[in-house]
């Protein structure tokens, strides 16, 4: 016997009543207006809510993040899998782009011939190609390269999403970001990944196309 009610199968109505039970079930919290709808989305992505816990977002960087994207900002990411997610009608809306080089040919060899990872020399070639947000969920070697281009004179970057996954430097890159002065979101501890950048970069699309 079905004692749960009937199936939601709308989906935008599966999405407000996740959103409610998200909001009920984290009870009060510390996050702004601006900040908080990009918490709730990574909660309803990953059905975990240690990310209520352990989200931190340096202040303005949401609103760096918004005026960025409004502007055209280039994204760069680290994985084919967040360059797939990320709406792209909002991007083209903003006339902003996602890149991802990590699978390149040229960017392999490189890497094998320096004998660095490939996400490494991907980060190296978004900073050279101008892009201004850093989402980054997979490789803790391109969090910790962006940060030494940026000490070693690389433009500021407009946010840097810090969320690489896993247990070798995952959570030692998170917190050198979170030692710094610059705009980032990062998620402290061992958890993060693709789906979690892109939740947070869809979630900052929609905020940029709400704010128009």
């Amino acid at each position: 016997m079905n004692t749960q009610g009937p199936v939601i199968l709308d989906p935008v109505a599966i999405e407000r009543e996740s959103f409610a039970i998200i909001e009920r079930e984290v009870g009060e919290h510390g996050f702004s207006a601006l900040e908080w709808p990009i918490v709730r989305r990574v909660i309803h992505t990953s059905a975990d809510f240690d990310f209520a816990r352990n989200t931190l977002i340096s202040q303005g960087a949401v609103a760096s993040a918004i005026s960025a994207i409004c502007g055209g900002a280039k994204i760069l990411c680290d994985t084919n899998m967040a360059l797939a997610g990320v709406n792209k009608a909002r991007l083209a809306s903003f006339g902003s782009e996602i890149r991802c080089h990590v699978g390149e040919a040229q960017v392999a060899d490189a890497a094998k011939s320096e004998g660095l990872t490939r996400s490494t020399l991907a980060l190296r070639k978004g900073v050279e190609e101008g892009c201004r947000i850093f989402a980054i969920g997979n490789a803790p070697t391109a969090l910790f390269e962006l940060l030494r281009l940026v000490r070693e004179g690389a433009p500021r970057p407009a946010l840097i999403i810090g969320a690489p996954v896993g247990f070798v430097g995952a959570e030692e890159s998170k917190e050198a970001l979170i030692e710094t002065d610059l705009p980032y979101i990062a998620c402290r501890g061992r958890k993060g990944g693709s789906t979690i950048v892109t939740a947070i970069l869809n979630a900052l699309l929609i905020q940029a196309e709400e704010q128009g």
